[in-house]
């Protein structure tokens, strides 16, 4: 990311529930929209920060009580950058199959990895695999 002064930014440590994940995730899409982003845009960063912000409660942290996630995100004028960190032990994304393989179409798991690939413009996991950072740039006015 480039050292460009954000519009705005959060860096927020929640619980590990889904429901203060819910709250962050509304907090910047509410801001993308007071920011005028195309809703096609807004839709994609929603269903990629539900998939991240799901995985590092569910997946990561496994509901404890005692872990939290650090969410951080940074409004610039052209993109979001958004960076999710879990406590858990980690993964190896480039483990998880292919969901869209003909004899892995009925398996549920992999697919919020594909979704975010598939709706952000950039994502990448750290070492551990406790981390993820998505970019999504804003989409070109006509």
């Amino acid at each position: 990311m480039t050292l460009e002064a954000p519009l705005w930014s959060l860096d927020r440590r929640i619980a590990s529930d889904l429901a203060a994940g819910r709250a962050v995730q509304e907090e910047v899409l509410n801001v993308l929209d007071a920011h005028g982003w195309d809703a096609g845009c807004v839709f994609a960063v929603r269903l990629a920060f539900e998939e991240a912000i799901v995985n590092a409660i569910k997946h990561g942290n496994r509901h404890a009580e005692d872990k939290h996630v650090h969410v951080v995100a940074k409004l610039l004028a052209d993109r979001l950058w958004l960076q999710i960190t879990d406590e858990g032990p980690g993964f190896d994304p480039t483990a998880v199959p292919d969901c869209t393989e003909d004899e892995r179409l009925e398996v549920p798991c992999g697919r919020g990895i594909m979704l975010m690939r598939s709706f952000m413009c950039h994502v990448e996991y750290n070492d551990v695999g406790n981390r993820v950072v998505m970019e999504k740039r804003r989409a070109v006015e006509e």
